[in-house]
């Protein structure tokens, strides 16, 4: 029996020509991630262990992402124990400010993760980077703190769930709505712990904003990580923006899986996740007049130069319905730059958006766009929880930037084919 790309990706990492689903190891890292948010912890927990200097300062990668600019006094004050940590450690990769964009857009655009890496990442989205063809997975801040004193973490192999996506997309769909589709087929739960492997026609042609949008929420379903085989699109991808080694894995032939699912995309139009769990996923034109009070365009899903360039192609020349406050937040400086010149921000503004800098902002409920009681957004982010972008009272509603740029325009959940 062969092995799956995780597998493989582990094995290598573990020094060894096998490992099996199930297994503990210990593998080495190539990336440990920490925030604003979840790095304060890590740094605390590495002082406690005594270990003096990180592993590998080029290894451990710091991004003041959640909240900045620093939003308040709490967050400033966070900001600044992780720069002094990043000083004293000479961290390499240490993000702020004008350098500073979301961490899961910012780390492939840098270069910094590549085909074949292993990257552990206090942020639950760190599953991002499967879309490199990269084992990527998210962990708790003390896990990260190991990591940094060792260079290694300790883990389970996951087994693995191949998604063969089949047929011929429709207009305006994309990453987004295959991956809020799957979620609404198999549950938030559907994929736990385990490794969820995007393969299949459709995911061959597929752009890189679109896969990373599909492996960012891998965890919405429960999965350890979610993974594409490096291909041509993933290594132009990377040419140019990293002088690191990358290896190329591709999963065997007869490798084993928990399940094979096959979906056809022809028949998936437009999708928006309504509240509260991102498996709760509808056809957008099958909604009824659900009124809002907010769109966000950004978010380590979906604010890529495509993603803006998708939600500028539907709103120029148009105007922003009067009830609602549409915000575009770039992922990255370079993102912004890219849309300032290619006139992606004056289409934006003269619609009646607001341009944020790049930040994770509202996505968390963080700044930047919170909702009030009874208040309704549609987003571009990754989860709908109760509570996730403001009041408990408020509703938050998953969708491609090509619902919510329909949606700002028409003060309702709305689909693309309606403009």
């Amino acid at each position: 029996m062969g092995n799956t790309i995780t597998e493989k990706i582990l094995a290598a990492h573990c020094g060894r020509d096998k490992v099996k689903a199930g297994e503990f190891v210990e593998p080495k890292v190539d990336v440990a991630l920490g925030n604003d948010v979840t790095a304060p912890l890590a740094i605390k927990e590495f002082a406690r262990s005594g270990a003096g200097k990180v592993f590998d300062r080029s290894k451990v990668v710091l991004v003041m992402d959640h909240f900045t600019p620093n939003k308040d006094i709490k967050s400033a004050e966070q900001v600044k124990f992780v720069r002094e940590f990043a000083l004293d450690q000479k961290i390499i990769n240490y993000f702020e400010g004008g350098n500073c964009g979301v961490e899961h857009a910012l780390l492939p655009e840098k270069g910094i993760v590549v085909p074949g890496d292993l990257v552990i990442g206090a942020d639950s989205h760190t599953c991002t980077y499967g879309a490199l063809g990269a084992f990527s997975t998210g962990v708790g801040s003390t896990d990260l703190a190991a990591a940094m004193v060792t260079g290694k973490v300790w883990l389970k192999v996951p087994a693995a769930i191949k998604f063969i996506y089949k047929g011929k997309l429709n207009k305006w769909v994309g990453g987004k709505d295959l991956i809020l589709h799957t979620i609404g087929r198999i549950g938030v739960d559907g994929a736990l712990y385990q490794s969820m492997e995007f393969a299949g026609p459709v995911i061959e042609k597929l752009p890189m904003s679109d896969r990373f949008a599909m492996a960012n929420m891998a965890i919405e379903a429960g999965g350890k990580n979610g993974i594409v085989a490096p291909d041509r699109i993933t290594l132009d991808y990377v040419k140019g923006r990293s002088k690191k080694k990358h290896i190329v894995f591709a999963s065997d032939p007869d490798a084993e899986y928990a399940d094979v699912i096959e979906i056809d995309c022809s028949k998936i139009s437009p999708q928006v996740s309504l509240p509260f769990l991102p498996s709760n996923a509808k056809a957008a034109k099958a909604l009824g007049k659900i009124e809002i009070d907010q769109v966000v365009v950004g978010s380590c899903t979906n604010g890529r130069i495509e993603d803006l360039r998708i939600a500028a192609k539907i709103i120029k020349g148009k105007k922003v319905n009067s009830r609602v406050r549409f915000l575009v937040i770039p992922a990255t400086p370079k993102v912004y730059s890219d849309a300032l010149k290619e006139g992606l921000i004056e289409i934006f503004m003269k619609a009646g958006g607001i341009v944020s800098a790049p930040t994770c902002g509202p996505c968390l409920g963080g700044h930047m766009g919170i909702l009030a009681a009874g208040e309704r957004c549609v987003a571009t982010t990754n989860r709908n929880f109760v509570g996730r972008m403001g009041h408990v009272k408020s509703e938050v509603y998953l969708a491609g930037a090509a619902v919510a740029a329909a949606s700002a325009i028409k003060g309702r959940v709305a689909d693309p084919s309606e403009i």
